[in-house]
């Protein structure tokens, strides 16, 4: 059964202990928030237990400092069959009456999967209502594909693995 949630936004303060070595959240911590707002979204959508299965187009565009209002925003842009594709911005602001700036911004892939057995479920279709869901959809697609043609690029360049030795 279908929540029909397909945005969900969180915000909280950049914390001390979210910062690198440079006095900047690290990246690592910015794709966990990613993963947290997606997993939400995603579950909001389909009702089922969600696993993350790709990220896409990652960028970093301007860092997050201690103290930053951070707003991390995932809306669904596209559903496969037990997939369903969110576009995730991350903005961060000054306290202090700054206004926000777009931090990072990717796609981030989820699968619906049953409680009995762990396998993909199917997740209702998504349908874009205007000319930006269209457009955002349309880039979901093509970082789909753009991700199987990787995946096959690596695959005929791998060495074929290898069973240990006993």
């Amino acid at each position: 059964m279908s929540g029909q949630q397909s945005e969900v936004t969180f915000r909280f303060l950049a914390q001390p202990t979210d910062v690198n070595f440079g006095g900047k959240v690290h990246g690592g911590m910015v794709m966990k928030w990613i993963d947290q707002a997606g997993y939400a979204a995603a579950v909001g959508w389909s009702g089922a237990y969600c696993v993350t299965v790709a990220v896409g187009g990652i960028q970093f565009v301007q860092p997050i400092l201690i103290g930053d209002l951070v707003t991390v925003k995932a809306k669904l842009i596209h559903t496969g069959s037990s997939s369903m594709h969110f576009s995730v911005d991350v903005l961060a602001a000054d306290l202090k009456g700054g206004n926000p700036r777009l931090a990072t911004s990717c796609v981030i892939v989820f699968v619906a999967l049953d409680a009995p057995d762990g396998k993909p479920t199917p997740v209702e279709a998504w349908v874009p209502r205007d000319e930006n869901e269209i457009k955002l959809q349309e880039y979901a697609r093509r970082l789909l594909a753009l991700s199987k043609e990787m995946e096959q690029q690596v695959a005929d360049v791998r060495p074929p693995l290898r069973e240990p030795k006993r």
